[in-house]
């Protein structure tokens, strides 16, 4: 049987996705902050090449960074809250992996 998680707490619920949420508005000032410096970079190396190239960059790290910090927060959102251990696993006892 699953044990329970802490997440099934409404309190304590709300302030992990609260500061899931304040890690990932940190983390989209880092990215404001990263695209600003490499649209500075690029414009200072190539000069004005094509507005496609700057629009493409920008998105490009935006989703890279976005989208890595949002999954990374999700896994220690699981893993702090307990979410990982209530897990009911099926295998548990089956494998030995240090034979």
């Amino acid at each position: 049987m699953p044990k329970p998680s802490q997440l099934d707490d409404p309190d304590y619920a709300a302030f992990a996705w609260a500061r899931y949420w304040r890690l990932m508005r940190w983390m989209a000032l880092v990215t404001l902050i990263c695209v600003i410096g490499s649209m500075t970079v690029l414009y200072i190396s190539n000069g004005w090449v094509s507005i496609h190239l700057y629009i493409a960059t920008a998105l490009g790290i935006s989703v890279a960074l976005l989208s890595s910090a949002g999954l990374m927060g999700l896994v220690f959102l699981s893993s702090g809250s307990g979410h990982d251990d209530s897990i009911d696993d099926p295998f548990e006892g089956e494998f030995d992996l240090d034979d």
